[in-house]
């Protein structure tokens, strides 16, 4: 952190001024918190993991490296604060298409396979994830075939 931005942050506190967070828009956030949720279940953030995030969010979800951090720690938080799954589906646009609910799986089947395996708790909550989203057992099994065709998850 630079000193300008110890500065800003002491005088935010001292003062009682809080910094502004760019907006975000609750789609993109839902769906990164969705991931960011899929990629803690089995206890362990994997540096592999995080770096996958990271990728699958910039351009898709936010503009630029930085924006992309900003939208990961926010989803971060707001998946901390929620802890059901069902709730942050319900917050992505019922009128998606099968498509996007599609590549939003294979990006969780990526996460999940991130650090070179997919355990039982990331299987069963990309599962339960593709159901919730509406898709059935066979588009389930098309998003992970999507995710290890680009050689982003295991089997």
């Amino acid at each position: 952190m630079s000193l300008v931005s110890r500065l800003r942050a002491y005088a935010a506190e001292a003062f009682g001024l809080a910094e502004r967070p760019e907006p975000i828009d609750d789609t993109h956030l839902a769906a990164t918190a969705l991931l960011v949720h899929v990629a803690r279940v089995d206890g362990i953030l994997a540096t592999a993991e995080s770096d996958r995030l990271a990728r699958l969010v910039l351009g898709r979800y936010a503009p630029t490296p930085e924006a992309a951090s900003a939208l990961i720690a926010r989803a971060s938080a707001f998946d901390a604060e929620t802890r059901d799954v069902a709730s942050l589906v319900e917050m992505l646009p019922h009128a998606a298409d099968a498509a996007e609910r599609t590549r939003l799986l294979a990006m969780a089947w990526s996460v999940a396979g991130a650090d070179g395996t997919v355990d039982e708790f990331e299987e069963a909550l990309v599962w339960r994830l593709g159901r919730l989203l509406g898709l059935d057992e066979a588009a389930i099994g098309e998003a992970r075939a999507e995710a290890a065709g680009r050689g982003e998850a295991t089997a």
